[in-house]
């Protein structure tokens, strides 16, 4: 292949052609075919870069052809067999090129692509430009945008800025070929008179446009345009259709507002046949050190009154919102701070409409400094109830909270020190008030003996100091304290021994694993202080060698005492076996803090374990239970368990809890999830969810209309999904009346076509 760098400058004006210009791919020309017909297949790969130096000047291209021909007298230049030219990124592939230099008409012809510095490949027979080499006219085109999707036209002209206009045009960001390579028509497309495309705002306009989805079509539309691909442009968003007892029919039409490259806004209003509209919007920002977004709701309907008290049906129509905001910035490599906001109006707001069903909305900042040996956080907090029965009042402000950390790996005697300092400050409207700070160092030794035990080695030490006012509030007496200002000090000692043992078994691995472990401390103050994070306790496989089995600070385990177990674990081809169990027996006869019902309220504590299987990709499934130590009752059983595959499963999980405990905030219950999902063909998909209480008055006395089956919510629905589609429609059940939030049929249809905007 012969390469002429000399007739450069006069060559120049062929890779000028518009970026996105593009031809059909059809042998016929779509001058005597409908926009349906209009092809939308490949035709071979985007030109390659000529080889070579680059040229040396921007008036310069590189290219190489088979033959190259000058007409003197006609003044014509003529490339052909395989043609390919470069300049300044822009990339042309053609059969033959011709230059007439008199009139300034530059045409490419056969088997023509062009690829611009963006990366859209265009695709024609011919490719003709004028004088100025820079706008240019196409007939028979096919533009592959590198964002996704394709356009085809019966003709195209591109204008000096690189916007073009095509004629007869379709666009359709779907597939066009099947997984065989066989041609095929896309699940959804747009036909146009005409189409505007501007690469610059990567933005198709559309003028006398057709919808068409499974071969159905839309009457014609309205000029409207439409971002490419994922882009971030103004416009509308997908809408979204809703049907609820309460709110009647919901139409939900979003709109995109772009404020700038780093920031956006969305308006979301949703308006309702049975209710007034309520608008929502959402304002994210990025910047260099983070990000952060605040989503806002705001409308007018009746509402229940107080809740504080239980039930009432007696509604009046108020204001009502929600505040949803996140954020975290990262100042330097060490230092960060991270936020989120949320507030709430009333207690049946989320509910009402279907934003959250949580009972309780937590509104937090923290300063964070981490390095390779410390950290440092300073944060703050406020809890909001949503429950029925419980007090605002009563719900805790933190402020502040602060943790520094800092470990030393260089000791005397080896090991790890990690040294701890903490305070923290709780506040109430109507309710106990509690400070605390305290510090601690605890020193952790690991070894491997010569026959293989692995020894780790522990002292802990601990300082507190609380100041409680205000414990008649609380109700539950050992979650007071004394009031007033109050010291206690902590100590512990522990060795844990594990002996890891490996075998051959059935054609696989096993691994068995005995572990010792002996915790000696000294009797502590623990009811003389309040009771704030430590109180959701409960022997579980989790926490059973842990130094300190209570959840947080406030509560120290002041029982000597030894705890044994072991692991097991089985690998075979395609199946994976592992579980444990365990106990521990409390070295001294000393009364015991713990709660009658936690599984460690007496020397011997209840056995608890947990196993896991796996089979292949097929079936997973954990199990979790906790034995009582003198009848082998089964005080927990937890089970999650899925069977299929990512298209066709199921999936259960269970929990049951029979301690008998008499702490209100830690009763017994039962509930099951089950959930499914059956693939139907290659695109189709049934699935459907349910929650069921099947707790009893037996289970939890609190419960005065408990009757061991009680439907919570469930969903079906079915949903359609392929390259370019997405869409479904939802039956959701609610059967748990909230005040305005009352139990109803709810339906959902969704419809989301992908590649046309966001």
């Amino acid at each position: 292949m012969t390469r002429l760098d000399l007739l450069a400058c006069g060559v120049a004006a062929l890779v000028l052609a518009p970026p996105a210009a593009a031809q059909s791919l059809q042998d016929q020309s779509l001058q005597d075919q409908s926009l349906q017909d209009q092809s939308l297949q490949d035709r071979g790969p985007p030109p390659a870069p000529v080889e070579g130096a680059a040229p040396a000047g921007e008036d310069q291209v590189q290219f190489s052809a088979g033959a190259l021909e000058y007409d003197y007298n006609a003044d014509v230049v003529t490339a052909t067999d395989a043609v390919r030219m470069t300049r300044e990124g822009d990339r042309l592939r053609a059969d033959k090129v011709v230059w007439n230099r008199r009139t300034g008409r530059v045409v490419a012809t056969g088997n023509v692509a062009v690829t611009n510095p963006e990366g859209d490949v265009a695709y024609g027979d011919s490719i003709e430009l004028t004088d100025s080499l820079k706008d240019g006219v196409i007939d028979n085109l096919l533009v592959v945008l590198e964002q996704g999707g394709r356009l085809a036209a019966v003709r195209g002209t591109r204008d000096q800025s690189g916007n073009m206009q095509l004629e007869r045009a379709v666009y359709s960001p779907c597939a066009v070929t099947t997984s065989d390579g066989c041609p095929k028509e896309p699940t959804w497309k747009i036909t146009a008179v005409q189409v505007m495309y501007r690469p610059d705002r990567e933005r198709l306009t559309f003028d006398g446009a057709r919808i068409h989805l499974f071969g159905l079509s839309t009457p014609a539309l309205p000029r409207f345009s439409v971002p490419l691909g994922g882009s971030s442009n103004s416009g509308l968003l997908t809408p979204q259709f809703n049907i609820t007892q309460l709110n009647g029919v919901e139409v939900v039409l979003p709109i995109n507002v772009v404020l700038g490259p780093d920031k956006s806004l969305v308006l979301r209003p949703h308006l309702f046949s049975s209710e007034l509209p309520m608008m929502e919007a959402r304002y994210s920002q990025l910047n260099e050190i983070g990000a952060f977004s605040l989503t806002a709701y705001a409308t007018s309907s009746r509402r229940s009154g107080d809740l504080s008290g239980g039930f009432t049906t007696q509604t009046e129509r108020a204001f009502r919102g929600y505040l949803d905001g996140v954020g975290r910035f990262q100042l330097d490599p060490n230092w960060s701070i991270s936020t989120s906001l949320r507030l709430v109006t009333d207690r049946t707001f989320l509910r009402r409409y279907d934003i959250s069903r949580e009972d309780r909305l937590r509104t937090n900042v923290t300063v964070e400094r981490i390095d390779r040996d410390s950290y440092l956080s300073l944060a703050g907090w406020a809890v909001q109830t949503l429950r029925v029965g419980d007090r605002q009042g009563a719900q805790p402000i933190a402020l502040p909270e602060i943790d520094y950390r800092r470990r030393i790996t260089d000791t005397p005697l080896g090991g790890v020190l990690q040294l701890q300092a903490n305070t923290l400050a709780i506040g109430r409207k109507a309710g106990q008030d509690t400070q605390r700070g305290f510090v601690s160092a605890r020193w952790d030794w690991r070894g491997i003996t010569t026959t293989g035990q692995e020894v780790t080695l522990t002292a802990y030490a601990r300082g507190d100091a609380y100041n409680t006012t205000g414990t008649a509030a609380t109700a539950i007496a050992s979650y007071r304290g004394i009031e007033g200002f109050q010291t206690r000090a902590i100590g512990a000692l522990a060795a844990d021994v594990r002996w890891p043992l490996i075998g051959e078994l059935w054609g696989g691995f096993q691994r068995f694993t005995p572990r010792v472990q002996v915790v000696a401390t000294p009797p502590t103050r623990n009811l003389a202080v309040p009771n704030e994070d430590a109180r959701a306790v409960d022997l579980e496989d989790s926490n059973l060698f842990a130094l300190n089995r209570f959840p947080g600070y406030d509560r120290w385990e002041d029982s000597s005492r030894v705890t044994y177990g072991a692991d097991w674990a089985l690998d075979l081809t395609g199946i994976a076996i592992s579980a444990n169990v365990g106990q521990s027996y409390r070295l001294n006869s000393r009364p015991s803090i713990l709660p009658s019902g936690t599984g460690l309220s007496d020397r011997f504590s209840d056995i608890v374990g947990r196993t896991n299987v796996r089979f292949g990709e097929w079936v997973t499934l954990t199990h979790r239970y906790r034995l009582d130590k003198d009848n082998l009752a089964v005080r927990r059983n937890e089970i999650d368990a899925t069977v299929g595959s990512r298209r066709t499963y199921a999936t259960v999980g269970y929990i049951r809890l029979n301690r008998n405990i008499d702490i209100p905030d830690l009763q017994d219950r039962e509930e099951v999830r089950v959930g499914g999902r059956l693939g139907i063909g290659r695109f189709w998909s049934v699935w459907g969810s349910a929650l069921v209480d099947l707790t009893d008055r037996e289970e939890d006395p609190t419960l005065a209309t408990a009757d061991g089956f009680t439907p919570i919510r469930h969903r079906v629905g079915v949903a359609y999904e392929d390259d370019c589609i997405e869409m479904g429609v939802t039956w959701r059940r609610d059967y748990q009346t909230l005040g305005d939030a009352r139990a109803g049929n709810a339906y959902l249809l969704t419809l989301s076509l992908k590649g046309l905007g966001r």
